[in-house]
């Protein structure tokens, strides 16, 4: 299933989307789409629905992040090889984890305003993994059972906020606005095998990044597992996890360093192969 939450920012309702990808109404069925729908259980009640029975949206709507009630937004740094490199990192011995705020999080195609103050903000598309069940010390064998689904992720960072300005790298990540998520929820069962989804990103237009989850250091049921010896993973949060070569940070030209920041008026529209496609405008800061 393609789960989604839809309408204006604060009262999405919940959706699908159906075999003809077309929006579908699920709030005669459940009040939203929040941590207690995840469960393997409550999705498999939804997968019986008939869905031609649900009422038909028409037009063209907004769509919020497709999970309300997220209680944490888990990220892991430095996940693709040739990232690292052009990132000028060594390539990590274990998943780098850090945090973006909840508070960052908003809809794919919701505008993504610039910090005030801000020279170096940045794009990273990423795969999103939605957990749907408790997961505390699971194995790496057994990680995967505990997904409820996955989802396209901009994670985007303030380069100058995350490294320049010393302490974690938390700060140049949770600004608001930085983390467009969506426009669905894709349900595990349709994504049998996470390492081998292609993604892209454009910036106003031009091809900026381009990879495949196969090129993770870490797979999905690796990243799981790990994090979840640290902390309890619970229904509904989101790990996004790693970009592949192509940000703004790393961009050279005749082999020297030549970054290329985000600004106003810039369009990013990036993408995960069966995951949905995403579209920001780059808006001033606005207090």
């Amino acid at each position: 299933m393609k789960l989604v939450r839809y309408g204006q920012a604060g009262k999405e309702k919940p959706g699908l989307i159906d075999a003809q990808g077309r929006l579908r109404d699920l709030s005669g069925v459940i009040p939203d789409i929040t941590p207690a729908q995840l469960s393997d259980k409550a999705l498999a009640k939804l997968a019986k629905l008939k869905t031609d029975s649900l009422p038909l949206v028409r037009g063209t709507k907004r769509m919020g992040a497709p999970v309300n009630g997220i209680s944490k937004f888990v990220a892991i740094g430095l996940n693709y090889a040739d990232h690292a490199a052009e990132s000028n990192l060594p390539i990590p011995k274990e998943p780098i984890i850090f945090f973006k705020a909840n508070s960052c999080i908003q809809g794919p195609d919701d505008d993504v305003m610039l910090p005030k103050g801000s020279k170096k903000s940045d794009w990273e598309v990423e795969l999103g993994v939605v957990i749907g069940t408790r997961a505390r010390y699971v194995s790496q064998k057994d990680a995967l059972n505990y997904v409820a689904g996955y989802c396209t992720v901009n994670d985007v960072s303030e380069r100058e906020y995350q490294i320049e300005r010393g302490g974690t790298w938390d700060k140049g990540k949770g600004c608001d606005t930085f983390g467009p998520v969506g426009p669905w929820l894709v349900t595990r069962d349709e994504v049998p095998n996470p390492q081998n989804l292609s993604m892209w990103l454009d910036l106003n237009g031009q091809r900026m990044q381009t990879g495949s989850t196969k090129t993770m250091i870490f797979g999905v049921a690796k990243i799981v597992s790990y994090v979840s010896q640290f902390m309890t993973l619970e229904p509904g949060d989101i790990i996004t996890t790693g970009t592949p070569p192509g940000v703004g940070m790393g961009i050279k030209k005749d082999g020297q360093s030549a970054p290329v920041y985000l600004k106003r008026g810039d369009v990013m529209t990036l993408g995960i192969e069966g995951l949905g496609e995403q579209r920001q405008k780059v808006v001033a800061f606005k207090a």
